[in-house]
């Protein structure tokens, strides 16, 4: 019987993917977990206590059926196991090797809390999209019957890439907006290749072509096409930027002193053979420098990730609350500190010294009583600045909206005080008619799954509204 593969967890020990060792992984940016095998998948998902009420699928933002496929891994049924995972995840494998499942569902499996260590969730979640893509049963999409309707997105990332997929599944002809030249948008230019290697990225958006999704790159809205003109072309639009705008410092303006993101971009396109002059030249290069990372959320882990293997002198991170209250993940700060990272935990900048700089003036903080959030709110040591040396700084604070009304010159599109769209939960519709928004530009930055849910949840809101048009047609 099925059920005699499964509730292991008392005999079975937690085990993840082999880790590369961390001198190794230093040398390179592939990613550092090794692939499961299948006898090991089927080890690890026999684990699952197959729970009544599942709180792995509960904590996940797309409520992914996780204890059907792990029973169908652990009792050798993978094709049927990848059928569940990819009914409610556009992008399962990508997932598997990104989403913070410490935070989400493992960390709220139900046998991690009786002390017998989580199910590897992740690991197994890519390991059956890995070997679905080995073995051909990812396929194109072939609609039913095509649709004379039309969507225009905007933005080539996790959350527009889920809505195109959903969308011609369901036969609707779509059009990909995007500024860059490669489609994935974070995916493709802000996560590095040990986290996320490119071509597990490329050929998603690879597979939506070949499924009949149009790609129009190199194309900035207002500039190259209007929103107006995009709006005319199509029966809806869903604006799913993202957003790239990064928070900056006062007084950062000295040379090399860079932003998060361009420092990313330029790892990432110089791992595709891409030209990029900025990083040739030093200004975006960390080799043989004194790298200082400020920040302590998933942007600052991957920069300072980046600048050991990029040959850094010495990299150090500073975070002005401590290890227990950073927002990245820990599994990532592990991964980092095995790797040479230093964290200097209660610091924040004062200032910077130098026209090319040559230090980070630093406060040290304590933490004081808790905030709004509830998060204990740091305060400043009086007496205790010090200097860090620095050749490269690079600022991971996070990132904001860029002012979209303005820059696409469009009246009536309303935004929030913190200047995201604002838009319908659950739909995604925004103050303009048959316009939608899903992603970080609706919520500020937030995770890839999340963009994934709002993409397919705004694709499903815009079948509804044609298929409501269709029937008053038909009366």
């Amino acid at each position: 019987m099925a059920t005699d593969k499964m509730l292991k967890f008392v005999t079975v020990d937690r085990d993840m993917p082999t880790k590369r060792d961390a001198e190794d992984r230093r040398q390179d940016f592939n990613e550092i977990y090794a692939e499961f095998a299948a006898a090991k998948a089927e080890e690890q998902s026999s684990r699952c206590s197959q729970c009544g009420v599942p709180y792995c699928q509960s904590h996940c933002p797309l409520h992914n059926n996780i204890p059907d496929w792990l029973r169908m891994t652990a009792t050798g049924r993978l094709d049927e196991a990848y059928a569940i995972s990819q009914a409610t995840n556009s992008f399962p494998e990508i997932c598997g090797r990104i989403c913070p499942q410490d935070r989400l569902c493992e960390g709220n499996c139900v046998i991690e809390q009786s002390g017998h260590g989580t199910v590897t969730i992740g690991s197994v979640e890519k390991y059956i999209t890995d070997t679905a893509w080995e073995k051909g049963w990812v396929k194109p999409i072939t609609p039913i019957s095509e649709r004379t309707e039309s969507v225009g997105i905007i933005g080539a990332g996790p959350a527009g890439m889920a809505a195109a997929d959903m969308l011609r599944q369901a036969g609707v002809q779509v059009t990909i907006y995007d500024r860059y030249d490669r489609a994935g948008g974070l995916l493709t230019y802000g996560i590095p290749g040990f986290k996320l290697e490119k071509d597990v990225v490329m050929r998603r958006a690879d597979l939506l072509k070949d499924s009949g999704v149009e790609y129009v790159m190199n194309c900035n809205v207002g500039e190259d096409i209007s929103f107006e003109e995009i709006r005319s072309k199509h029966d809806a639009v869903l604006i799913a930027t993202g957003v790239y705008k990064s928070r900056d410092l006062p007084g950062s303006d000295a040379k090399g002193i860079v932003k998060a993101l361009d420092y990313l971009t330029a790892s990432n396109r110089k791992n595709f053979g891409d030209d990029v002059p900025a990083y040739d030249s030093g200004e975006l290069n960390a080799e043989g420098k004194n790298v200082v990372v400020i920040g302590g959320g998933d942007t600052a882990m991957d920069c300072v990730r980046t600048a050991i293997r990029q040959g850094a002198k010495s990299v150090k991170c500073l975070y002005r609350r401590d290890r227990a209250n950073m927002p990245g993940s820990q599994r990532e700060t592990q991964n980092a500190e095995e790797e040479g990272v230093e964290f200097v935990w209660l610091t924040a900048p004062k200032g910077f010294q130098g026209d090319t700089v040559t230090g980070v003036e630093v406060q040290k903080m304590r933490l004081g009583q808790p905030d709004a959030s509830g998060r204990r709110s740091p305060e400043v040591i009086e007496g205790a600045d010090y200097v860090e040396p620095a050749d490269l700084v690079v600022k991971a604070l996070g990132f904001e909206p860029e002012d979209l009304p303005k820059l696409w010159g469009t009246d009536g599109l309303e935004v929030t005080r913190w200047g995201t769209i604002k838009a319908e939960f659950g739909t995604g519709q925004t103050s303009l008619d048959g316009v939608y928004a899903a992603g970080d530009i609706v919520r500020g930055a937030s995770l890839v799954v999340w963009g994934i849910r709002d993409g397919r949840e705004a694709a499903q809101a815009m079948l509804r509204q044609f298929n409501d048009i269709a029937s008053v047609a038909a009366e």
